[in-house]
């Protein structure tokens, strides 16, 4: 019996697509938000400088979350893997340390110059490129927003209804989150992906 190759393997598909809907969902910034908090807002007893800095420690990451939906990236014929960011007359690479139009090659009828632009073309912003980067926001800063420091930092006379509504927004945003992109997948695959074959 030959063996099943690795890409087909059901158990390592499953494991790819969780760490991807891992990598849709911002998880790393909000990992990096909850370690820079506690010495950013004095843990929750805010001066006016706190107040300014976890303001944009907030800004930063949101900012950071929204963009990385527009991230991408490819393996050229050579071999190697480009990431880059998509944009509306393309893709910008951003690891190119050899001219691309080397890599790619020529063809028969618009050469090395034609075959990058076409290749480069497919990576441009689309609709829904738009859709999972304000859903990641709009995660990011619910879980932001829910933070027991930012709480007491930016709404210090908040009442016991609204703390323990914005503390459990934060889940229901996530499960949310996690069924819109299960429902309108991305082709992108951003700086991270554990899976590099092509979506299915």
């Amino acid at each position: 019996m030959a063996a099943q190759p690795r890409g087909a393997c059901p158990v390592h598909k499953t494991l790819a697509s969780t760490a991807n809907l891992a990598n849709l969902l911002p998880t790393g910034t909000v990992l990096a938000f909850q370690a820079l908090t506690p010495s950013f807002s004095n843990s929750g007893s805010c001066h006016l400088v706190n107040k300014y800095l976890t303001g944009c420690l907030i800004f930063i990451c949101a900012l950071g979350c929204f963009l990385s939906s527009f991230t991408d990236s490819f393996v050229g014929p050579g071999g190697k893997l480009y990431h880059g960011m998509a944009t509306f007359r393309g893709f910008f690479v951003f690891n190119k340390d050899t001219p691309l139009v080397a890599v790619i090659g020529d063809s028969e009828d618009g050469g090395a110059e034609g075959n990058l632009k076409e290749l480069l073309l497919k990576y441009r912003i689309k609709v829904l490129d738009f859709v999972h980067a304000f859903v990641s926001l709009v995660v990011f800063l619910m879980f932001a927003l829910g933070d027991a420091d930012v709480l007491k930092c930016h709404f210090p006379k908040a009442g016991a209804a609204t703390n323990m509504l914005v503390m459990n927004l934060p889940l229901g945003a996530g499960i949310l989150a996690s069924f819109l992109f299960m429902l309108f997948p991305t082709t992108r695959r951003g700086i991270g992906y554990a899976d590099m074959s092509p979506p299915g």
